[in-house]
């Protein structure tokens, strides 16, 4: 008897869901646990895995669109039989000798957006990996070397050709040339990355000079909850700036002890989110929300950090940050960012948050206005960092300068609480001794 594979629960108000890719052909064995296939929800996309070992069938298409609780395939058990002495070529484990002994790249080392990348296009994966930053294939490091050997991937016959990459590392002392890319083969258009719209070539674009192409739901969602956002709350924003020398001369100290101590990385986040969680344990309207004629406070801070993504943006929660470390923060954004990056993102990672950051100045935006994360009441907009001349006392001083703005619903919060609470945030920042005191 089959066991069908089933579109589970993914999460609060979530019904349906685009069957973006099978990741296993058609007729193809399937380990238990091995993912299968890709689902695009309007929060997250997800892996859906086999709960058993055997042949896979499919019964949907790419593209379709599919309810919780319906069957996308079946698998036949197949008592234990071995991936590799059934599976089609393509969705084989990639394994390769490299040149200075045995090395291995099984699918488990790979993000399922990359494994389906490297099998897609027959690329050499322990070759890949020798060129790779840290020996680590990623989504950007693997679609880089796809655009720019597109014309070389593809025969004259239109298939497709096992395309190694040779050590192209300079010698020691000498520097780099830069890369060129290689046009891709006339007629043919780059390969598309998964889950990315490409750059559309000129052949796709109609009389009119235009070309449609149907939003995701990740993309759709984001859209409807702006709108809900702009329509329902009413939003105000506040501004501060923020003197962040003493941050950074706390980083500079302990920065090495701290990843050495705790095996990660001492960056902004962690001090933004403390004082955050001690600005809302002041203000707390700021950590609440309206439902209906109430308002509903919440115990502990669940904090939401925007994250960019090349399928839109993604807020993953970290819960109950107020009885957090520095380190345990920073582990958890990590964690959290690498979950978001490679679609290891679980659909409740995604719920639940309270209050939420973003960061525009990574990108290098010196000042905006953040539209709040409905139905939550408030969202930090941290930017980037410049050095400024400063009045400090009766001098001017250059000093590194970060503008802060708080989006408020003006609905539950008053004027006079945002504004404070965003000096509280300041305080802590510009006197770091704070947040450990927590005074």
């Amino acid at each position: 008897m089959p066991t069908p594979v089933i579109v589970p629960s993914l999460g609060e108000s979530v019904t349906t869901a685009i069957l973006i890719q099978w990741l296993k052909e058609d007729g193809a064995t399937v380990a238990k646990d091995e993912p299968i296939c890709l689902l695009e929800t309007d929060k997250a996309n997800v892996d859906l895995p086999a709960k058993v070992a055997g042949v896979l069938h499919h019964l949907h298409k790419p593209n379709d669109t599919v309810n919780v609780g319906e069957a996308v395939g079946e698998i036949t058990e197949s008592n234990g039989a071995a991936v590799s002495q059934s599976a089609p070529k393509s969705a084989a484990p990639v394994a390769v000798a490299a040149s200075s002994g045995s090395s291995t790249i099984a699918p488990e080392d790979m993000s399922p957006a990359v494994r389906v990348m490297v099998e897609e296009h027959h690329l050499d994966a322990a070759a890949l990996a020798k060129n790779a930053p840290g020996g680590r294939l990623t989504k950007e490091f693997v679609s880089s070397y796809i655009e720019q050997h597109a014309g070389n991937m593809m025969g004259s016959n239109g298939e497709k050709l096992a395309a190694t990459m040779p050590d192209t590392r300079p010698a020691k002392g000498t520097t780099p040339p830069p890369a060129a890319p290689t046009p891709p083969a006339k007629g043919q258009g780059a390969p598309e990355r998964p889950n990315v719209d490409p750059t559309p070539p000129p052949k796709d674009f109609d009389a009119n000079g235009q070309r449609r192409v149907k939003m995701s739901k990740i993309r759709q969602s984001i859209a409807k909850r702006l709108v809900q956002a702009q329509q329902t709350a009413a939003i105000l924003t506040t501004f501060n700036e923020v003197d962040l020398s003493e941050v950074m001369a706390l980083r500079s100290r302990y920065k090495e002890q701290f990843e050495k101590t705790h095996g990660v990385g001492l960056g902004f986040m962690s001090f933004f989110a403390r004082a955050v969680v001690m600005g809302l344990k002041e203000f707390p309207r700021l950590n609440a929300s309206i439902d209906g004629d109430e308002f509903v406070y919440n115990q502990a801070v669940n904090l939401g950090v925007a994250v960019s993504t090349d399928r839109g943006l993604a807020v993953p929660v970290l819960r109950n940050v107020q009885s957090m470390s520095f380190a345990q923060i920073e582990t958890e954004i990590k964690r959290l960012a690498a979950a978001v990056r490679d679609n290891k993102l679980a659909i409740d990672e995604l719920s639940g948050g309270t209050f939420s950051i973003t960061n525009g100045g990574v990108f290098g935006s010196l000042l905006s206005t953040p539209i709040i994360n409905f139905p939550q009441s408030g969202i930090l907009g941290m930017h980037t960092i410049q050095k400024r001349p400063v009045a400090v006392g009766d001098k001017i001083e250059i000093r590194p300068m970060m503008y802060l703005a708080l989006s408020y619903d003006h609905r539950i919060v008053d004027g006079k609480e945002a504004i404070s609470f965003l000096v509280r945030v300041k305080q802590s920042l510009e006197d770091p001794a704070r947040l450990m005191l927590d005074i």
